[in-house]
């Protein structure tokens, strides 16, 4: 088949075109990579500090990722890797403050500062698993996804068992009792839910499971509650009477009791007492 000569020239042009465009775009990709090339260590090193002490925060990250990236052995690499978990947190990227903080405990488990890294990645977990609503309490945060503040949760506990005399363990314990009375009303969300749906053998085994891996929760009492309401519900009388034995022993003034009386508000049975 024979091309014609305007064809063969139309199909040159466009071979140059293509040429053009992907030399600028080298030129430009090149450009953006030789953003630092030359600049010594120390000096890169002094600008990011600089660029953190003034709160621009994202001028200090890409030259901390310069920082890490050219000069991963240098004098400043530990310090700059933890200063990077630090301007993460404070321009909100809870994602890169967790991948940055996990990958400086990995490299350096035994360094003085890991407990603080630690820390960063609980707290960048604990920032990701609130919600603006919640301090107008228009909403209950139990009731959303908690996978964020399982991870706060672990990380807490772990900062706490690995370093008990670290000074963020204070504060971590704290958070931990708030977590925990989080994780454990969310569960019983759930518990209810079953409750409502006839589920009675999965309610009591949600309730076990907060008095089992939340026991110094508040939401404690409500877990026997719905114990006592999904054993009810499966015609288990008196396993229900002897977790109400102990409802009354631990919260005597529960609002499911009428003294000794337990009434059940999911399940259709009668009422019972201990």
């Amino acid at each position: 088949m024979r091309v014609s000569p305007i064809a063969t020239r139309l199909i040159a042009l466009l071979l140059t075109a293509a040429l053009v465009s992907g030399c600028a775009g080298r030129s430009a990709t090149e450009e953006e990579v030789d953003e630092f090339e030359g600049v010594a260590e120390q000096q890169l090193y002094d600008e990011a500090r600089d660029a953190l002490e003034g709160g621009r925060y994202p001028s200090a990250i890409t030259r901390l990722e310069a920082l890490d990236t050219r000069f991963p052995f240098g004098r400043h690499a530990e310090q700059a890797q933890l200063e990077l978990i630090y301007a993460y947190y404070e321009t909100n990227d809870w994602e890169a403050t967790r991948a940055a903080a996990s990958r400086f405990i990995r490299l350096h488990p035994t360094h003085p500062q890991a407990d603080y890294a630690l820390y960063m990645r609980g707290l960048a977990s604990w920032q990701a698993g609130r919600f603006s609503l919640e301090r107008l309490r228009l909403i209950d945060i139990s009731k959303r996804d908690l996978g964020a503040s399982r991870d706060a949760y672990a990380d807490f506990r772990e900062l706490i068992t690995r370093y008990p005399d670290s000074e963020y363990a204070p504060d971590a314990e704290q958070r931990i009792v708030y977590l925990r009375n989080l994780l454990a009303r969310h569960e019983l969300h759930v518990a209810d839910f079953y409750l409502r749906k006839g589920a009675y053998l999965a309610a009591v085994e949600r309730g076990r499971w907060v008095i089992e891996n939340y026991p110094q929760a508040e939401a404690t009492r409500d877990a026997l509650a719905v114990m006592v309401e999904g054993y009810l519900g499966l015609d288990m009388r008196d396993r229900a009477r002897e977790v109400l034995q102990v409802l009354i022993e631990n919260a005597p003034n529960h609002d499911r009791l009428r003294g000794r009386t337990y009434q059940p508000q999911h399940v259709e049975a009668e009422s019972i007492s201990a």
